[in-house]
């Protein structure tokens, strides 16, 4: 059965069913590996970022800027290989990202609080020098 309510223990299914833990060897295991994804995952959405904001200064200085651009009228620039580079880390991270909103709907108040934790200190180690950065998109609203 599963919880609809937070639970305190060491027995937790976490996105599959063969992940389960029946000790606590296990549990911590599984709340490090949760603390872990979560920290990747900061470091992949400032990987993503900075890698958008450098394809975006080369775009930018290699065109003129003196027309100003309506976003509905500019034309898809399909061939550019830094779109699809851009792209494939934005599709990475967004399953990091599900995967772990997932795992904290299991309900369980370790897991919960090793995701909360591994985005926090992520944030601090790789996303705390993006106070000069201004990112005007944020397509999902798990963080």
């Amino acid at each position: 059965m599963m919880h609809m309510t937070f639970y305190w223990g060491n027995k937790v299914t976490l996105l599959f069913d063969s992940w389960k833990t029946d000790s606590y060897l296990s549990y911590f295991i599984t709340l490090l590996v949760c603390f872990l994804f979560s920290v990747f995952y900061q470091y992949m959405e400032d990987r993503r970022i900075r890698f958008k904001i450098i394809s975006n200064s080369k775009k930018s200085s290699s065109s003129s800027n003196s027309s100003i651009e309506s976003p509905l009228l500019t034309r898809l620039k399909i061939n550019q290989p830094a779109r699809y580079a851009t792209s494939l880390l934005f599709a990475i991270n967004s399953a990091i990202g599900y995967m772990l909103m997932l795992a904290i709907m299991s309900f369980n108040g370790g897991v919960f609080i090793a995701i909360v934790l591994g985005l926090a200190f992520g944030y601090l180690l790789f996303r705390t020098g993006d106070e000069e950065v201004v990112v005007l998109e944020n397509p999902c609203a798990c963080v």
